[in-house]
């Protein structure tokens, strides 16, 4: 079964057109490639993937309580997206 982790991780890496492998906790999504476009495909993405609402402003995506800051920091806000879902 595919942890939380290993789901996030695939999304950025189909959206960055590159292997899960290359794609890690530390990286940022401009390190990654990502630009605004793709961010917004990969938010839709974990949205459908964990059925989450993502509290991200696409307008201004540092004033949202998601933090893109890196892709660990994205998996620890999708845990708790999930965690508090339950």
């Amino acid at each position: 079964m595919d942890t939380v982790e290993d789901k996030v991780i695939r999304i950025i890496a189909d959206q960055a057109l590159l292997d899960p492998s290359e794609v890690t906790p530390a990286s940022t999504l401009a390190e990654l490639g990502i630009d605004s476009m793709a961010l917004v495909e990969t938010i839709f993405a974990i949205e459908e993937t964990f059925d989450v609402s993502v509290p991200f402003n696409a307008n201004e995506p540092a004033a949202g309580q998601f933090d893109i800051s890196s892709v660990g920091s994205i998996v620890a806000a999708v845990e708790d997206l999930v965690a508090a879902r339950v």
